[in-house]
C-alpha cells in the first residue's frame, strides 16, 4: 500500500512538472490520468504491481 501511494504521488508530480514546463499540455494529461485509472480496473493490475513491486524490491535490496 505504502509503495503504490509513492509511486501515485511520484507519477503526480512528474505529470504537474510536466505540464506547467509545457511538456504536455491539459488534454494528452487527462487522457494519460484516464488511461491509468481504467488500466488499474482489468486483469493487467495484478500483474504490473507484482513488476512494480519486484523493482521496488530490487532496488531497496541495493547496498552502497
Amino acid at each position: 500500500m505504502a509503495i503504490s501511494l509513492s509511486v501515485v504521488l511520484l507519477l503526480a508530480i512528474v505529470l504537474v512538472v510536466l505540464m506547467r514546463g509545457g511538456s504536455i499540455k491539459a488534454g494528452p494529461a487527462v487522457v494519460a490520468v484516464l488511461f491509468g485509472f481504467f488500466l488499474a480496473s482489468t486483469g493487467m493490475a495484478p500483474a504490473i504491481n507484482n513488476f512494480l513491486n519486484s523493482v521496488a524490491s530490487s532496488i531497496a535490496a541495493i547496498k552502497f
